[in-house]
């Protein structure tokens, strides 16, 4: 399952829930008819529960959905917290550089002078821009994933090579 974000509140009477997206692009979630949810952003597949999804549309920052399985109010209150996920193969194929988080997570992250900085053990929203967490042992760097900073990501060679220093 890649977790695409949470469902932080209900909204409104009928059972629509507004979602908070991990990344960018949530607007072509739309194309999935089936959304799955989860307690757990960790939970094994079978944890999940599918969501015919009836409707979502942009909505401030994040999104607000309804599905068949939440006819109201109530339904909708009852999922708050609950994390959004699809299996990768459910996704749509992401743009010419664009990717899923979930893509991002556990690849190596060098300089351009080659040395190692650490793997991505995350990324953050701000805003603004995503920032990739890169851990190393107990150093943490944050580095904006944008494309001043994040030069080349090649998903294949699992790696991500970066316009910054060892020591900032």
């Amino acid at each position: 399952m890649i977790v695409l974000g949470r469902i932080v509140a209900p909204f409104g009477i009928k059972g629509w829930v507004r979602v908070a997206p991990f990344g960018d692009d949530p607007e072509r979630w739309g194309e999935m008819p089936r959304w799955w949810i989860s307690r757990d952003d960790g939970a094994a597949d079978e944890a999940w529960q599918a969501m015919d999804l009836v409707e979502c549309r942009p909505h401030g920052s994040g999104l607000i959905a309804a599905f068949e399985q939440l006819p109201d109010r109530t339904a909708a209150e009852a999922v708050k917290g609950w994390f959004v996920g699809a299996p990768r193969e459910a996704l749509p194929e992401p743009d010419d550089e664009e990717y899923y988080w979930a893509d991002l997570v556990g690849l190596s992250v060098q300089n351009q002078d080659g040395e190692a900085l650490g793997e991505v053990a995350g990324l953050m929203s701000t805003g603004v821009h995503d920032v990739l967490r890169v851990v190393d042992g107990d150093a943490e760097r944050l580095i904006p994933f944008v494309a001043a900073y994040a030069l080349k990501v090649d998903l294949e060679g699992r790696r991500i090579v970066v316009d910054w220093q060892k020591d900032w």
